[in-house]
């Protein structure tokens, strides 16, 4: 970004994370203000292919606004599920190293449409705590050969087999030795 802060159309944004996840809440205004608050400390933009990587603590709405702001999705591989239930996210930047972890703060109880009002006045940073990243970067994405389960005959990827009696088993058709707990 070369010094210079790029001139950011949110009300533009905020329309098209609406539209990509079908209603307007609060869950996808957290998203989009966590997302807002990375580009400003990380200083990145939309990710073309991997070069911003999200791990999201949680499955919820705001995650859709990540992945329209920043480009980062399941299907690249820059948008990794650890689900903890917290409305957490680590940013990184390949590219140069940076990271940043954001924790949504807790913030007034209101209701309805009051509470989607008064967070979409909030300034992103009054929001979420800034913090270290709990985790390494994560490694690319890999392409893995896949093979057949040999009791369900479905195709899977090589790492998410098992090895059972000589056989090759799906996580779904895998039986865990259960003695070693």
């Amino acid at each position: 970004m070369n010094n210079m802060k790029k001139h950011i159309d949110e009300n533009a944004l905020w329309q098209q994370c609406i539209s990509f996840h079908g209603h307007e809440c609060g869950g996808l205004l957290i998203g989009f203000k966590a997302s807002l608050l990375a580009i400003e400390l990380l200083e990145i933009e939309f990710s073309q292919d991997e070069e911003i990587v999200c791990i999201t603590e949680n499955d919820a709405c705001g995650v859709d606004a990540i992945q329209v702001i920043l480009g980062c999705t399941a299907g690249k591989g820059n948008l990794l599920f650890h689900i903890k239930g917290k409305q957490a996210y680590s940013f990184y930047d390949r590219s140069n190293g940076k990271s940043v972890r954001l924790v949504l703060r807790d913030l007034p109880r209101q209701e309805g449409a009051s509470k989607l009002d008064y967070m979409k006045e909030m300034d992103p940073a009054s929001m979420f705590d800034v913090k270290k990243v709990h985790e390494e970067l994560p490694e690319d994405a890999r392409i893995f050969m896949s093979f057949p389960c040999d009791v369900c005959g479905e195709m899977t990827a090589e790492p998410m087999l098992r090895l059972s009696e000589d056989k090759k088993l799906c996580l779904d058709c895998y039986k865990p030795y259960e003695r070693f707990r």
